[in-house]
């Protein structure tokens, strides 16, 4: 593979080799994967530590070899960086909210309440959270190959402790928890060569994603110092989301008199039908066919054909965290992210609408080059707030805090429908500000002191 890949035209050269395959590439479906956390005790065994994972670390786009479809990322916090020695200086070149972490912000992007960092699980938001392991892979033989040289690194490695661990997995169904088909929607990043999921989207610039290259303003972004540990990272906000899908079942059938208006209610507040077909290409009814086509179940916009959200509410929850073209106050391509989500613990059967007590939800990995402007710009004003579509006050019915007393709206002819008393449907139980560095980084990170 070469160094670098451009988009033909664009003029745009990213060394995408320099790049770790888990920033950029598409969870597999289906997919089992793990996330493990360590605590560097020494700063020489941490260095130790990464250059027996380098092997395990591959950059690159992904492989059209599907027995070679498994990748293993390596991510650090700031308390991480710092535990491996990385000088003050550098360290200080870092984005604010980089350096401060998630669970001090947490006021700010409304972890508030049942969500509050106080409740976290430990060891979320402490001090003992320093590297971040993450692998997927389409089936559990190719998970434990991709992992073997990882876990005989950690195995080895006295100074190095494993502080948290967590199995996901593509349920059977092949949904969410909540019953819904997800991991559709890719942004087409420019100079990548890899495809977007949404055709009539416009390719973003790589440096949304990628440190190094022009962002959406024609800027780079600020870049750690010196340039060979920032170059070709980016951040990942990691987090730890339970899913209450007792009380989701519980308010969708206490406020509709049949199932047809239980799954449109559903599908209101989500954007899409369980299958992933989109409300705004099938308003009326679920369609198993669209949704199961990646070349059509997220190829639209909003602006021509439901602008006033009467097919997919203004309020839903994908169109909320991503706006597309709709009429909106400011730039939706300035707050883009990639998103990925994977599933823990086991599902609540079918039909059961008492809560059977078991931790599930999903991991989500939300990777973009500003902290700031996108992910915690999207939970900020976005998600916990409705003012950008002119629902002041109104959360996302889905992935808000409400606490049993939130609202949204749903567009409706004559009249609109008001959804009140929303419980929460998604309780944060931990979250981290992570960076992943580039190949050369690593090394660099890796090499020994003196």
């Amino acid at each position: 593979m070469n160094a670098s890949a451009s988009t033909s035209g664009t003029g745009v050269d990213v060394e995408i080799d320099d790049v770790q395959s888990g920033a950029l590439h598409p969870r597999p479906v289906p997919y089992v994967g793990r996330f493990v956390f360590l605590r560097v005790d020494d700063r020489d065994a941490g260095r130790t530590l990464l250059r027996r994972l380098l092997p395990s670390v591959e950059g690159g786009l992904p492989s059209a070899d599907p027995n070679q479809d498994a990748w293993v990322a390596v991510a650090f916090t700031y308390q991480g960086l710092r535990a491996l020695g990385v000088p003050q200086e550098s360290l200080d070149s870092f984005p604010r909210a980089f350096r401060q972490g998630m669970a001090a912000r947490a006021h700010l992007i409304g972890d508030v309440g049942e969500s509050d960092p106080a409740h976290w699980e430990p060891p979320f938001g402490t001090a003992d959270v320093h590297v971040v392991l993450s692998a997927l892979s389409p089936d559990e033989a190719r998970l434990e190959k991709a992992l073997e040289r990882a876990r005989a690194a950690c195995q080895e490695t006295p100074g190095v402790t494993v502080t948290w661990q967590q199995e996901v997995r593509q349920l059977p169904t092949g949904r969410t928890t909540f019953g819904f088909r997800d991991g559709i929607s890719h942004p087409h990043i420019e100079g990548l060569g890899l495809p977007g999921s949404n055709s009539q989207e416009a390719p973003l610039k790589a440096g949304e994603f990628l440190l190094g290259y022009p962002d959406e303003t024609g800027n780079l972004p600020p870049m750690p110092s010196p340039d060979v540990l920032g170059r070709n990272g980016t951040y990942a906000a990691v987090r730890k989301l339970h899913t209450n899908v007792a009380a989701w079942r519980q308010y969708l059938r206490a406020h509709t008199s049949s199932e047809q208006e239980e799954a449109l209610l559903a599908a209101k507040m989500v954007g899409r039908w369980p299958s992933g077909a989109p409300l705004t290409l099938s308003p009326e009814h679920d369609d198993a066919e669209l949704g199961n086509d990646p070349h059509r179940n997220n190829d639209f916009l909003y602006r021509e054909n439901d602008d006033r959200g009467f097919r997919c509410p203004a309020g839903a929850h994908i169109r909320r965290v991503n706006p597309r073209d709709a009429t909106i106050i400011g730039d939706a391509r300035m707050h883009r992210l990639i998103r990925r989500g994977t599933t823990y613990g086991p599902p609540l059967p079918e039909g059961v609408l008492e809560d059977d007590g078991a931790d599930r939800g999903l991991i989500g990995v939300f990777i973009g080059a500003h902290i700031e402007r996108q992910f915690e710009f999207i939970k900020t004003e976005w998600v916990n707030d409705g003012n950008f579509i002119g629902y002041p006050g109104e959360q996302d019915p889905v992935a808000g805090h409400h606490g049993g007393t939130g609202s949204a709206t749903i567009p409706e002819q004559p009249v609109r429908r008001r959804l009140q008393n929303l419980p929460g449907f998604v309780v944060t139980r931990g979250g981290e500000y992570c960076f992943l560095p580039g190949l050369r980084a690593l090394r660099w990170l890796a090499e020994p002191e003196g």
